[in-house]
């Protein structure tokens, strides 16, 4: 899996989304809905996944209690506080995802400006963002900044740009031309989010996710071992990956 589409511009920043980017995440809300769900004798399926990744956490709530037909039973307020208890004892496991650490350390190494612009992360989910990424803390202390959901230039969640266009504001000598910035996401509001703010978008999305999604973005790939800097007018790696 490796579609591109279209030109490409000349990249100056790079912007990267977290949850199932980054860090292996999306697996633990996969695995705590689906046993929320069982106690109503219903299934979570990836197409409703898809429509909840990427976004807020209250927006995607209300997306999985009214999709699921729970909404009388469970509010959305109410399915996020029972999440947030399962949830908060898994994500100081968090993983990185195959090919994230070399990449961020590569571009920072090559002086490519970085940043972080996660949606999910908002008021009291500001403590899921230092659970996540616990393990990871040298890594993530190279990005130049990090824009989370709560922050108050953030308006809206994706698909809406708010998140990326703040983050592009941050860098030195911002606010960046998006022309010039390449978003890393795997979701499809995320991605969607990317093309809004006028960036250019590459897509690692789960092997799961049905393929109709891939055309939101401008280059798709299996994982981020696959990205090769010189495409997009980057820094090359020195040397291959073992």
């Amino acid at each position: 899996m490796a579609a591109v589409s279209g030109e490409r511009p000349t990249i100056s920043h790079v912007i990267f989304d977290m949850d199932g980017l980054l860090l292996d995440t999306e697996k633990f809300y996969t695995e705590v809905q689906e046993i929320i769900l069982a106690r109503f004798n219903k299934t979570f399926d990836w197409s409703l996944k898809a429509k909840m990744m990427g976004k807020k956490a209250i927006e995607a709530a209300r997306v999985f209690v009214e999709e699921t037909g729970i909404s009388d039973s469970l509010s959305a307020e109410d399915f996020l506080v029972e999440r947030e208890t399962m949830l908060k004892s898994l994500f100081p496991t968090s993983e990185l995802m195959p090919g994230a650490g070399r990449l961020i350390e590569h571009l920072h190494a090559k002086g490519v400006p970085i940043c972080l612009a996660t949606d999910v992360c908002c008021r009291s989910n500001r403590r899921h963002f230092e659970l996540k990424t616990q393990r990871h803390g040298e890594l993530f202390k190279l990005m130049h900044h990090i824009v989370l959901g709560d922050d108050p230039e953030v308006k809206e969640g994706k698909p809406s740009p708010d998140v990326f266009l703040a983050a592009a504001r941050r860098f030195e000598g911002g606010p960046i031309d998006s022309q010039n910035i390449l978003v890393f996401e795997d979701a499809p509001a995320g991605a969607l989010a990317g093309k809004n703010a006028g960036m250019s978008v590459v897509m690692v999305p789960d092997p799961r996710l049905d393929s109709s999604h891939h055309s939101i973005a401008d280059q798709v790939l299996s994982s981020l071992s696959d990205f090769n800097p010189s495409e997009w007018g980057l820094p090359s790696f020195e040397n291959a990956e073992t």
